[in-house]
C-alpha cells in the first residue's frame, strides 16, 4: 500500500524554525512532483511549496525567502525548511505526491498531517 507520511511538526517560538519530512512508502514506480500545503483554522487548505522531479520549486509568496522545499528522490523523501516562523504559519501542514503505483497509473497521494504551532 503506498503512503505518504509526514513527521518533524511542532510547537516553535516566532522567529524560530523547523523541518518537515515526507515519506513515500510502498510498491511505487515513479514519483512525480511533490508539494506542501496547509490548512489553518477556518481556512482552505493552500498549496506552500512544490517541487518537480527535477528540482523545480515553486513557493507561495508569503513564505518566499524563509522556506525551502527539497526532496531526496533515492530516499523517496521531500523536506520542508521552515525559518524565520511566523504565528500565521500555524496551521496543518500536509504533503501531497503525485505517484504511480507498481502496475497502476498515476494518482495522487496525501500525508496525514503534521500540526505547526508557532507562538508569539
Amino acid at each position: 500500500q503506498v503512503r505518504l507520511v509526514e513527521s518533524g511538526g511542532g510547537l516553535v517560538q516566532a522567529g524560530g524554525s523547523l523541518r518537515l519530512s515526507c515519506a513515500a512508502s510502498g510498491s511505487i514506480s515513479s514519483i512525480n512532483a511533490m508539494a506542501w500545503y496547509r490548512q489553518a483554522p477556518g481556512k482552505q487548505r493552500e498549496l506552500v511549496a512544490a517541487i518537480t522531479s527535477y528540482g523545480r520549486t515553486n513557493y507561495a509568496d508569503s513564505v518566499k525567502g524563509r522556506f525551502t522545499i527539497s526532496r531526496v528522490n533515492a530516499e523517496r523523501t521531500v523536506y520542508l525548511q521552515m525559518n524565520s516562523l511566523k504565528p500565521e504559519d500555524t496551521a496543518v501542514y500536509y504533503c501531497n505526491g503525485d505517484l504511480t503505483p507498481a502496475g497502476l497509473g498515476l494518482r495522487s497521494y496525501w500525508g496525514q498531517g503534521t500540526q505547526v504551532t508557532v507562538s508569539s
